[in-house]
């Protein structure tokens, strides 16, 4: 009689409703790596286990560009991860490239910020949206050594996308540039970036376009390292600074999609950015995670060592369940790119980096604030992940438009 009666009512169920709320829910993930991720995994996590990590506080105490360790990341393939092969690249998926930037900013976050912004952002952008002439021209040489850069930010607008103020202006078979940009990832080192300008400022998100602009093109001025958070600044081996563009002249050539493509793109490209930025979080909680265990085996204090302490296995269980939570979330939004999806994952793993950082400082104690000891620099890196790359709050914002959407709430 039930089953009767559950069949009847199926039956009378739109089949187009149903396959949207099957499709929207995608409820297919799963968490196995095929034999490609997971070589991926063992070649990231084998160098920075023997070359990376055991850099990175010299990088981080010297404020040094890892030029050589990019360089050597390079020849991994690692700076083309998912770039067609024609062009230099491996031709993997994102979730390989998710698991290449976790394996790097384990070691060093500075690292892998730079491996994750010079892919997700710039690199896969020119694969996916660039012309065969661009892609000559503007990826080429970027899975060989050269580092490309994404150009958002302004000094007014940042979550605003809309309210970006340079200006793009048609000049026969030429576009002419002027403005500022903020916080470039790598302009001090990069060769390119991709450009985001309004051509026409009434039509708001519809009047932007996005450029593709070499760096030592005239007119462009790269301003000086941006100091961030004082003299104790996360991811000092990294380096921003602004960008001014003066009257610079580019050929029509220059320009990626159409005119008034810019907002599609940049939302797209911050699709996958927050993808690279979560998994670079997810890799700073997992070394916090890491430092603390290590520290808690060998430190005896009331006659045993911190690991017998309930308050110590409290704090390192905490961390294990945000690392692991944000971890899969990350994997999921690699394999399933949506707007939502990367929200949740960039949300989690942000807070996840920052809440396992802290219970790192504490499990170390005194220790965990002197520069001697990793966990003061984790919980220096960490604070970051909830800032670039989208604030935490706008995520949780998306979070919710795109679960209300999905459920016709909206």
């Amino acid at each position: 009689m039930v089953a009767s009666a559950l069949l009847n009512s199926t039956k009378s169920i739109n089949l187009t409703q149903c396959m949207k709320v099957l499709v929207t829910q995608n409820r297919s993930f799963t968490s196995h790596l095929n034999e490609q991720q997971l070589a991926v995994q063992e070649l990231a996590r084998n160098y920075t286990n023997q070359y990376l990590k055991p850099r990175a506080s010299q990088l981080d105490l010297q404020g040094r560009f890892p030029f050589d360790e990019i360089k050597h990341i390079t020849k991994l393939g690692l700076m083309g991860a998912c770039v067609d092969e024609k062009y230099g690249g491996l031709g993997h998926d994102y979730l390989s490239l998710a698991i290449a930037v976790e394996e790097l900013s384990r070691g060093c976050a500075s690292t892998g910020m730079i491996v994750s912004i010079h892919n997700f952002l710039y690199a896969n952008l020119v694969n996916e949206q660039g012309t065969p002439e661009q892609k000559e021209r503007f990826l080429s040489d970027f899975t060989k050594g050269s580092i490309g850069c994404f150009a958002l930010s302004e000094p007014d607008a940042g979550s605003d996308v809309a309210n970006i103020k340079t200006t793009a202006r048609r000049d026969g078979d030429y576009w002419i540039l002027n403005g500022k940009k903020s916080w470039v990832t790598s302009a001090v080192e990069g060769s390119a970036t991709a450009v985001f300008a309004t051509f026409d400022p009434e039509l708001r998100h519809k009047g932007l376009a996005c450029f593709l602009v070499p760096l030592d093109a005239e007119g462009v001025f790269r301003g000086k390292k941006e100091p961030l958070m004082g003299v104790s600044s996360g991811h000092r081996a990294a380096t921003a600074c602004d960008l001014t563009l003066d009257d610079v002249r580019l050929p029509a050539s220059c320009l990626l999609g159409q005119a008034g493509d810019g907002f599609r793109i940049a939302m797209r490209q911050l699709d996958q950015g927050r993808i690279g930025i979560a998994a670079h979080a997810v890799g700073i909680a997992q070394a916090s995670l890491d430092t603390a265990i290590a520290y808690a085996k060998e430190r005896v204090a009331f006659g045993r060592s911190l690991t017998a302490l309930p308050s110590v296995k409290d704090r390192l269980a905490d961390m294990c369940i945000l690392v692991e939570s944000a971890r899969l979330l990350t994997w999921r939004a690699a394999a399933h790119v949506h707007s939502k999806h990367s929200a949740m994952a960039k949300y989690a793993a942000g807070r996840a980096a920052a809440a396992a950082a802290a219970h790192c400082v504490q499990v170390l104690g005194g220790r965990g604030l002197s520069t001697r000891y990793d966990a003061e620099r984790h919980y220096r890196d960490a604070r970051g992940t909830q800032i670039y790359g989208g604030v935490a709050d706008v995520q949780k914002r998306l979070v919710g438009h795109f679960l209300l959407k999905e459920h016709d709430a909206l």
